[in-house]
């Protein structure tokens, strides 16, 4: 609460633009009023709303377009071509700002800077330059004065998440343990030397493959004796965005289909084999070269996969283009970090309903990332918390499947996916190094075989003896219990009620003397007694009827 209240200025002007766009709702949580349930403006005012309130928030917007998992398709869609409009930072700002990063004055490091950047963005803009040695390349400079609008900003974030955190939506979806992701990957941003370690990794991943030709694919190489927290330094691709090429250059049907095959299959080496992917491959960062390859570029953002997620996902792929429902329900509940709570028969009804739109279409036709989003927003109707990486997952896919069909439109992923596959198996099943998984299998089967003689001995034992016990823990079977206990002593108390009565008639049709009346007297108040007490103990259940 105390970070809304310390930035009254910034306040005051971020009110008045989410007021102007007409979202209301955000009036209550700057003002410090309770917050009740979000309510998002729709799509298309969001990322308006963003953008006017700056970088930071452009960022924010980007990086909430990577959580299909929380947000509906329509709102990732709108935030995916979130684009800041920020002007550029003048020249002497941005070469003061280089000279204090570099341990060499500028004139000995560069022949020549183009003092006109050639790109900016809401973090830095990019500048074409040309090292004393004659070699290009591209630099990345951080805009002057950038954290302090980050810390400011980061703070009222956090405020709003703390807000929003007492509602039941920010309890279920752990607000705050969001803002926090959100706001370490903003920071992680301001660290150029982090992309800077992102690029090389990618570099050496692809730099081999028996999937595609990695001559043909291009990671920039990074200048790391130049490269600072403020300051990234790379090689130079001569290229255009890739859905622009074609006003470049000519490009024939037959190499289209060639492109986009080599961006699938690397794309796919990424996140199948290597658990490590470039997490943001929109069209402005595939570049088509002008020797006629492809590069990625700007692989600040990444997304990893551990080897039990990369199996499960390979099975989910298989399990849509099977329209099997039964078993992507069955892998989303493996996927999940939390599913105690799951309806297992309504999950399952609900994929098969979204399944069932696809049954008499072509696969040429499915829309697969599209398909993987609905299945989150499934997941999270049904309580189901995904792991944050899919949501990474699932954006990267639903970018290159919209870059390669913007490019190639007769591409099909599962033709892409279909040659790999058998390769991938062995793989997930054998590793990397056959001999070492089978020394290891030889060594599991080994231990297994010296134990279970052991183990089937002393069950033996037990069941013959009959000191073998059985721990069972059915759900739900302790409220049974307690209803049948309480349904034992009600109809005891009844048959005490009734015992007493009968005792007492019985008694008073004998002889009549002072002390039986007596007896008589306190066996029917004990009865009444008892009977109110159970019929008040029945009323207060709520369980009459």
């Amino acid at each position: 609460m105390l970070s809304l209240t310390q930035n009254t200025s910034r306040q005051r002007e971020i009110l008045e633009i989410v007021l102007g766009n007409g979202w209301d709702y955000m009036r209550g949580l700057l003002v410090g009023n309770k917050s009740n349930e979000p309510q998002l403006p729709p799509p298309e005012v969001l990322r308006k709303i963003l953008v006017e309130l700056g970088p930071v928030y452009v960022k924010l917007g980007q990086l909430l377009s990577t959580r299909p998992d929380l947000l509906p398709p329509s709102y990732i869609t709108a935030l995916t071509a979130l684009q800041a409009r920020v002007p550029t930072i003048p020249w002497i700002e941005v070469e003061g700002l280089i000279r204090q990063q570099l341990h060499k004055p500028l004139e000995q490091v560069f022949a020549t800077v183009n003092t006109i950047p050639i790109a900016a963005g809401s973090i830095a803009q990019i500048h074409r330059a040309t090292l004393a040695n004659g070699q290009e390349v591209a630099m990345k400079v951080q805009r002057p004065g950038i954290e302090k609008i980050v810390a400011q900003d980061v703070a009222l974030i956090k405020g709003v998440a703390e807000l929003v955190a007492v509602t039941d939506f920010g309890k279920e979806y752990d607000i705050l343990a969001i803002a926090d992701e959100f706001i370490t990957a903003l920071k992680a941003e301001l660290d150029f030397t982090k992309e800077a370690v992102y690029t090389e990794q990618l570099r050496l991943n692809l730099s081999q493959s028996r999937w595609f030709d990695p001559d043909h694919l291009k990671i920039p190489a990074i200048y790391q004796d130049l490269t600072t927290q403020k300051l990234l330094v790379m090689e130079w691709l001569d290229g255009v965005p890739i859905l622009e090429a074609e006003n470049q250059v000519t490009i024939t049907a037959q190499r289209r289909q060639e492109v986009t095959t080599l961006l699938f299959r690397a794309f796919f080496q990424q996140m199948f084999l290597d658990g490590f992917f470039h997490a943001d491959p929109h069209p402005g960062n595939i570049f088509y070269l002008k020797n006629g390859g492809v590069a990625l570029l700007d692989c600040g953002m990444i997304g990893r996969l551990d080897p039990r997620t990369q199996t499960i996902l390979v099975e989910m792929l298989l399990a849509i283009v099977a329209l099997d429902a039964k078993r992507c329900s069955q892998l989303t509940i493996e996927l999940s970090e939390s599913s105690e709570n799951v309806n297992l028969s309504r999950l399952e009804s609900d994929l098969d309903r979204m399944l069932r739109k696809y049954y008499n279409v072509s696969l040429s036709q499915i829309n697969f990332s599209e398909v993987f989003y609905e299945l989150l927003q499934i997941s999270r109707k049904n309580k189901l918390r995904l792991p944050g990486n899919l949501g990474l997952y699932a954006k990267s896919i639903a970018n290159l499947e919209g870059v390669a069909r913007g490019f190639y439109p007769q591409i099909n992923l599962l033709d892409e996916f279909k040659p790999l596959m058998t390769d991938l198996f062995s793989r997930q099943l054998l590793g990397d190094n056959p001999l070492q998984t089978a020394l290891k299998t030889a060594l599991d089967l080994k231990d297994l075989s010296l134990r279970s003689p052991r183990q089937i001995e002393v069950l033996l034992n037990r069941l013959s003896s009959e000191s073998l016990q059985w721990n069972l823990r059915l759900k739900e079977l302790d409220g049974l219990r307690r209803s049948v206990d309480d349904s034992a002593n009600r109809l005891s108390f009844s048959i005490l009620v009734g015992s007493l009565i009968m005792g007492a008639a019985i008694i008073s049709t004998g002889t009549q003397t002072a002390q039986l009346s007596i007896i008589v007297d306190i066996l029917f108040a004990t009865a009444s007694l008892l009977g109110l007490w159970l019929i008040f103990s029945i009323l207060r259940s709520g369980r009459l009827k």
